[in-house]
């Protein structure tokens, strides 16, 4: 009782994906050692013995093997370095947000410039800008003065972003989406 105590030390304190130590029933596996080094297709029990006499976990890590493939290892130690891999990937990734400019059919020349500058230092930043020109009541009789707005917009911001997804109708709203240009 007391030695199966001894080796199952750490499998009710730490949550975890993989098996080890006690929960790993399969008869015979295919043993790493703490080193890297292969010790080959042995009984559960002789690799219990072996993880218990280095005071090391037996951890489980193909399963799907045939034998499963098991690791003689510090399971605590093993588990901070996979949250420290994923930290670090998660730094890594680059998120973008799509911003929204809204714009109306008689938008005058300086607010038309007043809303591409502010369009501008989204795409600046990396961010995305959802164009949209809502047509109210009679407006949408002037569709084609609404797509003079979003080319005059578009004109504007080609310095710093290119046109995703052209002007198009959803309803009663022209959307248009700009993309930062990529650097090369």
């Amino acid at each position: 009782m007391l030695l199966n105590l001894l080796r199952c030390r750490r499998c009710i304190t730490i949550s975890k994906e993989n098996l080890i130590n006690e929960e790993i029933r399969d008869k015979e596996l295919r043993v790493i050692d703490a080193d890297g080094t292969m010790i080959g297709i042995i009984s559960r029990e002789e690799a219990l013995d072996l993880a218990n006499e280095r005071k090391l976990d037996l951890v489980n890590i193909s399963p799907n093997a045939n034998p499963p493939v098991c690791k003689i290892l510090d399971y605590g130690k093993y588990r901070y370095e996979l949250q420290k891999r994923e930290k670090e990937a998660k730094k890594k990734q680059k998120t973008t947000q799509i911003k929204e400019i809204r714009l109306s059919t008689f938008i005058e020349e300086h607010d038309i410039n007043v809303k591409a500058n502010t369009a501008a230092k989204f795409l600046k930043d990396g961010d995305k800008v959802k164009v949209s020109l809502r047509f109210r009541g009679r407006e949408k009789d002037y569709a084609s003065k609404g797509m003079d707005v979003m080319h005059k917009f578009a004109e504007i911001v080609a310095e710093v972003g290119n046109v995703e997804k052209k002007p198009e109708f959803e309803g009663r709203s022209l959307i248009m989406v700009v993309a930062p240009k990529s650097e090369k």
